[in-house]
């Protein structure tokens, strides 16, 4: 007679690494991808920053990877002026955002993929903001092999946020870079690894790319591709699970899905 196996009917949560909570220095963070979510990313990062150093958090470090410079299609949609045409986007952005804010963040005007060999590869927390599924595997990718290089070393990559979207959709799922020691708990059953993006919703993100994605002449070709506000949507809505990461430590959700047209969010559960 085969034993039957209790099912776990506690919540099943994910317990954030201390070296988010309480760490000696500034969290760092590559930002992947200046454009219309990417500029919006940054501006959240920025703010919560400020708010991480008004409560003794060592706050965030940031750098934006992008090689690709601002076009007159770029105004409007995305967060850059007429005076920035021609500039990389990552420099425009960052230059911005430290005049503004007291910073010292920095630009990076190459792409974050397999031919990348700078120093700055490594993050403790990796957002992605981009527009194709070979760049997310190649993302994902970097930061697997980082992580097994640097086995469990403090500097070792933690978490990667992976936003995406089509014109009126989108999703940002948080996903850990290897399995992340969790805490013993009779209340709540810990979760140390959440699954890569690019392994559980390969085929979600190849439909999601599916279209045209050639570049836009205009702000108005532009808006037929992405409405005005799906950008500025996610980014906030994401910065919302960011801060959670920082401020309570634990995670019941992991992402979500999001329909601007129908004003529905659906989330992703830890499981």
């Amino acid at each position: 007679m085969k034993k039957l196996i209790k099912k776990d009917k506690r919540t099943a949560v994910h317990i954030v690494n201390n070296e988010i909570l309480q760490p000696y220095n500034p969290v760092t963070v590559n930002l992947i991808g200046a454009g219309g979510t990417g500029g919006q990313v940054l501006t959240v990062l920025a703010r919560m920053n400020q708010s991480l150093v008004s409560l003794n958090h060592p706050g965030l470090m940031v750098r934006v990877f992008d090689d690709d410079t601002v076009t007159r299609a770029n105004l409007g949609r995305q967060l850059f002026t007429t005076a920035e045409l021609g500039l990389y986007k990552s420099v425009a952005l960052i230059n911005r955002i430290n005049r503004f804010f007291g910073s010292n963040w920095k630009a990076v005007t190459e792409k974050y993929d397999k031919s990348y060999n700078g120093e700055n590869a490594w993050a403790t927390i990796t957002i992605g903001c981009v527009d194709t599924v070979q760049a997310r595997l190649e993302i994902a990718a970097i930061l697997k092999k980082l992580n097994k290089s640097m086995g469990n070393s403090r500097s070792q990559p933690l978490y990667y946020m992976d936003f995406g979207n089509s014109r009126e959709t989108g999703q940002v799922i948080l996903s850990t870079i290897g399995k992340i020691k969790q805490p013993e708990s009779k209340q709540y059953r810990t979760t140390d690894m959440l699954p890569m993006v690019t392994d559980e919703f390969g085929e979600l993100l190849s439909v999601s790319e599916a279209g045209d994605n050639t570049p836009s002449c205009s702000l108005a070709e532009a808006l037929t591709k992405q409405d005005l506000f799906i950008n500025s949507a996610l980014a906030n809505l994401g910065a919302s699970l960011l801060w959670q990461l920082f401020r309570e430590g634990m995670l019941f959700n992991r992402g979500f899905f999001l329909n601007l047209r129908d004003f529905r969010t659906q989330p992703l559960k830890v499981a």
